[in-house]
């Protein structure tokens, strides 16, 4: 497993993810509001008086949909018209894409661990491939070092879900590997949009 060495020493990883998985159906929430516009005193009441994200605590709802705004907001509007308007496969790999995007940690693990297990046939994933991993990326991010281990169980949990949610593990206990074809939508706007690394990430089985 090779990360980028040119990065080695800077600031790569954040732990933002952790606020949520893909979270589809709140995304398309978030989505329509982007599309339409929305100022920030509609943002409030979207997301804390009508609970668009159907969350109960409004604490929850505010960190997740300030996760998915950040998320949608590296991405053009084209790709939130997915997210609201396609059917579930394609929006899913929409909000993977986007998440990608946002989150450099799931975007290399995909791109490390996950193509390096279907290169070698090995059938399932496991937590010592997510301890390697940790630490490999303590080696290019040092800040990752800083992380305490129930911060680190959390990022596990999320990517490792995040892995069910878009098919590319069967669930999360077992963690074994399926082969997963990207919608060609998808794949039309990462290529006209110059998104190479995520185009690299979501294709780890083909």
């Amino acid at each position: 497993m090779s990360l980028h060495k040119k990065e080695k020493q800077h600031k790569l990883y954040n732990g933002e993810i952790v606020a949520g998985s893909l979270l589809v159906a709140e995304s398309r929430g978030i989505a329509e509001l982007l599309l339409k516009g929305a100022d920030p005193e509609d943002w409030k009441d979207a997301v804390l008086k009508s609970n668009i994200l159907q969350k109960r605590n409004p604490e929850t709802a505010r960190r997740q949909a300030r996760l998915i705004k950040r998320r949608f907001l590296l991405m053009k509007p084209a790709l939130w018209e997915m997210v609201v308007n396609a059917h579930a496969g394609l929006a899913t790999q929409a909000v993977l894409a986007a998440a990608i995007k946002h989150s450099r940690l799931l975007g290399d693990f995909m791109n490390t661990v996950v193509r390096e297990h279907w290169r070698t046939f090995q059938k399932s994933i496991s937590i010592s491939d997510w301890h390697y991993f940790m630490d490999v990326c303590a080696q290019v991010d040092p800040g990752v070092e800083k992380w305490s281990d129930s911060t680190r169980a959390k990022l596990k949990q999320v990517i490792f879900r995040i892995l069910a949610e878009a098919g590319y593990v069967n669930n999360t206990r077992s963690l074994i590997l399926q082969p997963v074809s990207i919608e060609p939508e998808l794949k039309n706007y990462l290529r006209s949009n110059d998104e190479d690394y995520v185009i690299n990430c979501i294709s780890v089985t083909a």
